[in-house]
């Protein structure tokens, strides 16, 4: 009688690069590592002076003390990344570099190079689907992996596996990374955390109390600020403290869905799958000013930004194949309060001038007596351009334009461009 084969544990891994944007710019600047260094703001005029100065001299030798400092930099740009050497100083993701510039004078600040982090990501990414074929993308610095069935995926945990794929994004491009692997997608995201930077940690089931229950409910992905200050207000602190929550209490706090959610996630329980395609919900892009803008005021500024956005957006659904009917925008005041808009086309559309037209009409409903700090324009319920054509063919009927807000506001629309069609 042949005795059934026990099945594999589940394990999910979660590799999480190390500081992605900055890690790049060291490879092209060693002589910067160690030293704290922000990513952030735009391509600015004494990053060109600096090469330009430099003549023929190679970007590695460039002396350190020519590189631009945080304390001189003037503007409302954000940082994308710091170093860790940074992040002591509690420079972060995020904070604005006038902030950041009070924290840590000293920073070495340089532009974001999105070119060169697609490259690299394009090709940390290859190697792990080399390894390992069950990877879910998480954008440019993450990945999800199932080390479930792989080879080595169970020795050790999946320590032998995540320390192979380690090495082998290592050795190709350079880059360093930390890989947690637990029983499920939520628990190895924290587990991810745990050892960064160049770190592996392993979480069994048995290891939930031990390990995952004495964390901040934060580290729980899913757990917003308001979600967390809410909590914290209910007495609640850790991920063990909601654990002991009975479930009907989180509903009657947080409601159905996500009372219940959360009582799964401080008891570990997570089934999602390792997603090997995913499509994109929407395309959108957004610009912060160097400074507040005016509707009235700052018109025609505004106005050329607008149409710029609304190419992009065209041009980044074209290039990844898709159209869209929903349309949006998205503002930001001076006070940091946000307001969107948008509206649903009968048709789909991945023209810049349709695009434009319709996110100005979402404009005029929305207050713009304040100056701005940011706008965003988002298309969504997107479409591949090939089904886009079968659809096409078969005529399938749409309803009637559809707004996603019917309450309409008094507002001043920006100039319209007769520009608007990408090149």
């Amino acid at each position: 009688m042949n005795t059934p084969r026990t099945a594999p544990l589940r394990r999910i891994a979660h590799l999480d690069m190390d500081a992605f944007y900055a890690s790049v710019e060291l490879l092209r600047y060693p002589q910067l590592k160690g030293l704290p260094l922000v990513i952030g703001g735009g391509r600015r005029p004494q990053d060109d002076d600096l090469k330009e100065r430099q003549g023929e001299r190679p970007l590695h030798k460039i002396p350190v003390n020519d590189f631009p400092r945080l304390q001189d930099y003037s503007g409302r740009g954000v940082i994308t990344t710091a170093t860790y050497a940074a992040r002591q100083f509690g420079v972060g993701s995020a904070m604005g570099l006038m902030k950041a510039a009070r924290l840590c004078p000293e920073a070495i600040l340089l532009p974001v190079d999105f070119a060169a982090y697609r490259h690299y990501s394009r090709a940390f990414k290859d190697i792990i689907l080399d390894i390992a074929p069950l990877m879910e993308d998480r954008g440019i610095d993450e990945v999800y992996i199932d080390f479930t069935q792989v080879p080595g995926g169970q020795r050790e945990g999946g320590r032998v596996l995540a320390r192979l794929i380690q090495k082998a994004i290592f050795d190709a491009t350079g880059l360093t990374c930390s890989v947690g692997v637990a029983p499920n997608k939520l628990q190895a995201k924290m587990a991810s955390e745990f050892n960064k930077p160049n770190g592996i940690a392993i979480v069994f089931e048995d290891d939930l109390e031990s390990r995952i229950w004495p964390l901040a409910c934060r580290k729980i992905n899913g757990i917003g600020p308001k979600a967390d200050e809410k909590l914290k207000q209910l007495g609640i602190h850790t991920i063990g403290e909601l654990a002991q929550k009975d479930v009907g209490w989180l509903i009657d706090h947080f409601g159905q869905k996500t009372g219940a959610w959360m009582f799964d996630a401080a008891h570990g329980v997570d089934s999602r799958p390792v997603v090997l395609e995913s499509e994109p919900v929407s395309i959108s892009r957004e610009t912060t000013f160097e400074r507040d803008l005016h509707a009235v005021r700052d018109k025609a500024e505004l106005g050329a930004i607008f149409t710029r956005l609304c190419e992009q957006v065209a041009q980044d659904l074209v290039r990844k194949g898709y159209v869209g009917r929903t349309i949006g925008i998205k503002l930001r005041y001076d006070d940091f309060k946000s307001a969107t808009r948008d509206t649903t086309l009968p048709h789909y559309t991945a023209d810049a001038a349709t695009i434009r037209h319709h996110a100005g009409h979402c404009l005029k409903r929305v207050p713009l007596q304040q100056k701005l700090r940011l706008l965003g324009v988002r298309v969504g319920s997107l479409m591949t351009a090939s089904e886009h054509k079968l659809w096409r063919q078969n005529e399938a009927p749409l309803h009637q334009v559809q707004t996603a807000m019917d309450l309409e506001l008094p507002g001043e629309d920006l100039p319209e461009s007769t520009s608007a069609a990408p090149p």
